[in-house]
């Protein structure tokens, strides 16, 4: 028994410093490469004014063999984003999900806002700006062309300048036709239609009317001037991903490791690739019938980039011939039925793995599925997180009644151990063996304890990754005070939960959940006898205390989970312990509390 419970000491201590660490330590140091990191794009963006001053920026790459554009012949990003929308001729997107713009030059998606979300729980607030054009500070666009050799003539690329031949206005009923005709007579048509959510659908035609055959290849690529402000947190992945071929895995990298080089996949047919933030996602489908080739990559040319990007195998078209290609750009959130959808609708290899659902993904996605579900039914995620952690409670009831069972039977046969204690004093080896024969008497086994509480783990993780990744839950109120579950529950202690009219410092900001949260967990640990070691007994009393701090700054719904899942675990074990004829320790362990303790006589 002293060894299960060290045991358990020692994980709860490795959490405990895993989270001190990432509280006092990595959190600061975050904050501190985020500004280093701001101050190094600063500083490269004005080096590169200054070259672009000298005649020194690169050339184009509209007609270059090779790889696709890698940086947009602009100057350095210094405009806001309405001058670079109002400098530039565009047709307007306007559906129930979107609205914004495709800019004309380069064919580009650079203005997307998302309708049905906004900055903060507001409705009045300003809608989320997905897309920017290319010289903005902000900016972040999608963008399609193709590559060739000089004799075929200039093929679109960044600085094509495309002509509107049908459509004013692009909406889920109305797509619109683009025309470019380069220096040979090479005829390129472009169509462009939209869903009511966030797939756009973009058929390519290039027709040859000259003498000679021609060859080009396409390209498409994702790219954004810079990274996330925020630092990404460990659970979740942010930053580029893509599967090539249609049987292929999952590829993510982050910001920082193409930073250090850029990263190219194999070449392959079929897949998908882009660059995902914890709840938007821009990616392009390539035309799923010709191989081609994926590249991750930080642009430091006249403006410093991040970008992923694709090239197709060269395609020929004949004298007199044409050629199809499609395309599919998905530029919106990453709302879970919509994703999977799109996954059955276009036969996108994996696409639903544009939502990280972690290693646990086979437990995490049937685990949200059942969230959505109760969310559907009852209207309230809150609702839902609470009978989503019954039904699993529910499903590990066998377990767990395993697992109190051989607690109360280790709790029965303590007395007897205590006498084998006392019998074999510090011989270890009599001790081990008279311990060993105990149980095999009294037909216990000590490690059936610890199995059903690691099979539990996993679930856990898995329930913490649905509620932490899901936009589902961003914006989501619950009950009272609790309008966004997705944030920090927005009450403090320190100042009497707004009654006293100042702010708190963001460490103190400990709220009503998180209180009671750490409450719950301290009458849970209280249901066992206090440990005889006083160091021991010193951490199972201020643990609690430490993950209510540490919680605080949690998303409420992570914390409400926790909550409830901790009261329904002291319900559970009061029933099995009680049904098995072990004392609950719980109200003895209150008193002891507040019993005073007798002052020794000198």
């Amino acid at each position: 028994m002293e060894k299960n419970r060290n045991y358990f000491i020692a994980i709860a201590l490795s959490v405990v410093i895993v989270l001190a660490w990432q509280f006092l330590y990595m959190n600061p140091r975050i904050e501190q490469q985020r500004r280093a990191e701001e101050a190094r794009q600063a500083q490269q963006q004005t080096t590169q004014q200054q070259q672009q001053a000298s005649g020194a920026a690169p050339a184009p790459g509209a007609t270059v063999e090779g790889a696709p554009p890698a940086s947009v012949p602009q100057a350095a990003a210094t405009a806001t984003r309405e001058e670079a929308i109002a400098r530039t001729q565009r047709v307007a997107i306007d559906t129930n999900a979107i609205a914004g713009s495709i800019n004309l030059t380069g064919a580009r998606f650079d203005d997307i806002r998302l309708k049905d979300y906004h900055e903060t729980v507001d409705d009045s607030s300003p809608i989320i700006t997905l897309f920017s054009p290319a010289d903005s500070k902000e900016g972040y666009f999608t963008e399609l062309g193709y590559v060739a050799a000089q004799d075929v003539g200039g093929v679109p690329g960044p600085s094509t300048v495309w002509t509107l031949a049908s459509g004013d206005k692009l909406t889920e009923t109305t797509p619109v036709t683009l025309t470019y005709t380069n220096s040979k007579g090479v005829i390129f048509t472009r169509t462009v239609s939209i869903d009511e959510h966030y797939m756009i659908s973009v058929a390519d035609k290039v027709e040859n009317p000259g003498q000679a055959a021609i060859s080009l290849a396409s390209y498409g690529r994702v790219t954004r001037n810079n990274k996330p402000a925020v630092p990404p947190v460990f659970v979740i992945h942010e930053g580029f991903l893509g599967v090539a071929g249609k049987d292929g895995s999952l590829t993510e990298e982050k910001y920082k490791d193409v930073e250090e080089a850029p990263v190219t996949v194999a070449k392959a047919t079929g897949g998908w690739l882009g660059i995902t933030d914890k709840y938007w996602a821009a990616a392009i489908v390539p035309p799923q019938t010709t191989p081609f080739e994926t590249r991750y990559s930080h642009i430091t040319g006249n403006q410093p980039s991040y970008q992923a990007d694709f090239k197709s195998d060269a395609l020929t078209v004949e004298p007199g011939q044409s050629i199809e290609l499609k395309s599919l750009v998905f530029a919106g959130a990453k709302e879970v039925p919509l994703v999977d959808g799109y996954e059955t609708a276009y036969a996108i290899p994996k696409f639903d793995l544009l939502i990280d659902w972690g290693w646990f993904y086979f437990i995490t996605k049937p685990m949200f599925k059942l969230m959505d579900f109760f969310f559907r039914y009852f209207g309230n995620f809150g609702v839902a997180i609470l009978l989503t952690t019954i039904v699993v409670k529910a499903l590990f009831f066998p377990l767990a009644s395993k697992q109190y069972a051989s607690m109360a039977n280790m709790k029965r046969v303590q007395p007897k151990m205590e006498e084998l204690k006392a019998k074999h004093g510090d011989d270890r080896m009599a001790m081990q063996q008279a311990m060993m024969q105990l149980y095999k008497e009294e037909k216990i086994n000590p490690v059936a304890g610890c199995w059903p509480m690691l099979l539990q783990i996993p679930v856990f993780f898995a329930l913490y990754k649905v509620i932490y990744v899901t936009i589902e839950m961003r914006h989501a109120p619950f009950f009272g005070w609790i309008h966004d579950l997705s944030a920090p529950d927005p009450t403090s202690l320190f100042n009497l939960f707004g009654l006293l009219p100042y702010d708190v410092p963001h460490f103190l900001m400990i709220g009503v959940w998180p209180l009671i949260m750490g409450i719950t967990m301290f009458l849970q640990m209280r249901m066992n006898p206090t440990p005889p070691d006083p160091t021991q007994a010193m951490i199972f009393t201020w643990m609690p205390l430490i993950f209510t701090f540490m919680l605080a700054s949690f998303p409420a719904g992570l914390v409400i989970y926790w909550a409830w899942n901790n009261t329904l675990s002291i319900s559970q074990q009061a029933v099995i312990m009680k049904r098995h004829g072990a004392k609950i320790e719980l109200f003895d362990n209150l008193k002891g509390l507040f019993k005073r303790k007798p002052v020794q006589s000198k």
